[in-house]
């Protein structure tokens, strides 16, 4: 079985190739990606996602990825990249919304497991299971003694989804103060994304560094060689979108399963079908 890793790095290559043929000097700001190369780029690994999803159900894999990260850093946008070219019967997209007063009596974890993926699914958690060492803790949901609970018993969670057979993935974006002040901010007069703008999310922006603490607790203590953490730079989102389906892909082995040569058949005869005079309610032709 051969891992496809080595032919994403030759494209990653092949990116930034084209992108200094203009000879210009390569700043920050023109290292960002145009829209043409990435654009083109993504077409490439999402054929390579079509794949990846024929062998999960070929094979009957179960694969679970869990996005985290600040405000803004971009775990939707990425998230819809990965997903939009792909079966959503077979890519699932978990994003639970605040626990109900029920869901807060069970365990911790309970409310996760049955969204875990079976046999030919990938599920792919928006937030997970760490909003406890993340907003809950740094917002007052729950006290201390709850995250060092969770902190302590999390790889042993994990290390038994691992165990029955799950192919964990948990990446983590990684954005600058000044890019997520840019981004939170664009989405106070956007009528687009004002539904990202929660209050939960101002009362959050100001408090940086006790979610950095959070953060850096949380990796040393779920970091593990069973399930890393990886780490992905989002400040430009296209980039972080290329590396982390680049990344992804090379971590889950898979094959280009043969396919038969597919032929439209003809279409029957009409016979003796005529279009009924129907009065049909089309909607109108606004553009």
């Amino acid at each position: 079985m051969k891992s496809k890793s080595g032919k994403h790095k030759v494209k990653a290559e092949k990116v930034e190739s084209e992108q200094a043929q203009s000879g210009e000097p390569e700043t920050d700001e023109r290292r960002k990606l145009t829209r043409k190369v990435y654009d083109k780029t993504l077409v490439g690994l999402h054929v390579e996602l079509v794949k990846l999803q024929q062998w999960v159900v070929h094979q009957g894999l179960k694969v679970c990825i869990v996005f985290e990260g600040r405000d803004g850093a971009g775990k939707g946008g990425t998230i819809k990249a990965i997903t939009e070219r792909v079966s959503p019967r077979v890519f699932r997209v978990v994003a639970l919304p605040a626990p109900t007063e029920r869901e807060k009596s069970q365990m911790y974890v309970q409310r996760y497991l049955p969204h875990l993926p079976a046999a030919g699914e990938v599920v792919i958690f928006d937030r997970s299971w760490y909003n406890r060492a993340g907003v809950e803790r740094v917002m007052g949901f729950c006290t201390e003694q709850q995250v060092e609970k969770f902190l302590a018993g999390t790889p042993l969670v994990e290390k038994t989804m691992v165990e029955s057979g799950i192919i964990l993935l948990k990446y983590w974006l990684e954005v600058t103060p000044e890019e997520q002040t840019r981004r939170l901010s664009a989405r106070i007069d956007d009528g687009r994304k004002t539904w990202k703008l929660t209050a939960m999310d101002l009362k959050s922006y100001g408090r940086w560094y006790d979610y950095s603490r959070a953060r850096d607790a949380m990796f040393a203590a779920t970091d593990t060689e069973f399930a890393p953490w990886y780490v992905a730079h989002s400040d430009d989102k296209k980039r972080a979108r290329l590396n982390i389906i680049t990344h992804l892909l090379g971590q889950i082995p898979y094959q280009d399963l043969p396919r038969d040569k597919v032929d439209l058949p003809k279409r029957q005869k009409p016979d003796d079908y005529r279009e009924p005079d129907y009065p049909f309610k089309f909607i109108t032709e606004t553009y």
